[in-house]
């Protein structure tokens, strides 16, 4: 049986999607206001793996991943370069989808904008004022988490320690991994020489990060989604805050299970323009190492384990795949043109792929005992037919991983 590792909850549990016809899930996309860097990728990368592994168990999946094209971060940006919000957005946009195709990963069903949903924001934010939950102060609109019980409980948050004198927090972001405990911002209002903003029946503004992705889940999902994924650092100060929002609204909860990827570093540091080691695909292709390289390194390693990118440890891994393939290479030029019955070798491959991947997706676990016993094939003694068995094997496994083909 699958099992992944809940963030809600944390602890392992059997996955049981909600709707047995199709499982649905939302994931955490990109902030477009700058390229895509391989820690952004590490985690995209861990939703595409989500996705494939559930269709490869015979589920049907619908997916939505969210683009955060309006946020603080984007109108500085574009304020900085003297562009607008859009002129900045779109090629970013364009830029992600060519390297989301180039890693080999699924485009999802639903890639709404932030921009394209502010009329969703409105209607939100107008039913929270009305049920008293948001308010608002100074022509912005912020959310009261103690008007929601079992706020910060996905993160674990202790509300003991809530402060009592009432606080707004007003920006999209903050710097750092620690909670602000106030009042969450909703709906900014616009001051003169704004360069984002929309005229809506709620006033001039715009809406903020933290009622962006309801505005999105709703256009597309009128259901419990099975799954909600993202990144590690969307524990502080977000996702408490969009099911708080979504489940004020709805009387359902937002997601079943919820499943978040760790940070990638570099040479052991977290990535940081201030630092200068921030890495993109292009970097790794100019050291010559493929899309496919690429992919690999980010998914070989558990998603919930703190993963560390160095050129010494990036070679190593390639080279493993390197390794892997031209054994594969070899039993592909000896197979012949269809399979019969699995022998145990082809049977063997698909037991330790799923006994791997069905614990809370294993891929460095599932991959190395793959490996293993590809490389362990007496190419000079194996038959055409059980070429040919082994071949469908490694083909159905790579639908899945994607670094064969």
């Amino acid at each position: 049986m699958f099992r992944i590792f809940n963030t809600f909850g944390k602890h392992l549990e059997t996955f049981q999607p909600v709707n047995t016809k199709t499982v649905t899930i939302f994931t955490c996309g990109p902030s477009v206001y700058q390229k895509s860097h391989i820690g952004n990728f590490r985690t995209f990368l861990f939703e595409d793996i989500v996705v494939r592994y559930l269709e490869y168990l015979g589920y049907q999946v619908e997916r939505g991943m969210n683009i955060t094209d309006i946020e603080d971060k984007a109108i500085k940006e574009a304020e900085n370069i003297g562009t607008s919000v859009k002129a900045l957005a779109d090629p970013n946009i364009e830029t992600f989808l060519k390297e989301m195709r180039g890693l080999k990963m699924k485009i999802p069903n639903f890639l709404p904008r932030a921009s394209e949903t502010v009329e969703k924001a409105v209607e939100i934010i107008e039913r929270l004022v009305d049920l008293k939950i948001a308010y608002w102060h100074d022509g912005n609109c912020y959310f009261d988490p103690l008007k929601y019980p079992g706020f910060g409980e996905l993160y674990g948050l202790d509300m003991q320690k809530w402060p009592e004198r009432k606080k707004r927090f007003h920006k999209d972001t903050y710097p750092g991994m620690r909670w602000n405990r106030g009042d969450f911002i909703l709906w900014h209002r616009y001051k003169e020489g704004d360069t984002a903003h929309w005229d809506t029946r709620i006033g001039k503004g715009r809406p903020a990060w933290n009622i962006q992705d309801p505005s999105m889940i709703i256009r597309h999902f009128n259901e419990t989604l099975s799954l909600y994924c993202g990144g590690i650092d969307n524990l502080i100060r977000h996702h408490d805050y969009t099911r708080a929002v979504l489940e004020s609204i709805r009387p359902y909860p937002m997601a079943k299970y919820w499943l978040h990827c760790h940070h990638l570093h570099v040479d052991g540091k977290k990535m940081s323009k201030s630092i200068g080691n921030i890495l993109y695909t292009d970097d790794l292709q100019e050291k010559g190492y493929s899309l496919s390289e690429i992919r690999f390194f980010l998914i070989y390693g558990h998603y919930r384990i703190k993963l560390n990118y160095s050129d010494k440890r990036m070679q190593s891994v390639t080279e493993r795949l390197r390794k892997f393939k031209e054994q594969i290479k070899k039993i592909e030029n000896k197979a012949g043109s269809k399979a019969n019955a699995y022998t145990m070798t082809a049977l063997k491959i698909n037991e330790v792929f799923q006994e791997r991947m069905n614990d809370d997706l294993d891929v460095k676990g599932a991959f190395d005992n793959v490996s293993a016993i590809v490389l362990s094939v007496d190419i000079k003694n194996l038959t055409s037919s059980a070429a040919s068995e082994i071949m469908k094997a490694l083909k159905d496994m790579d639908k899945v991983l994607k670094i064969i083909y």
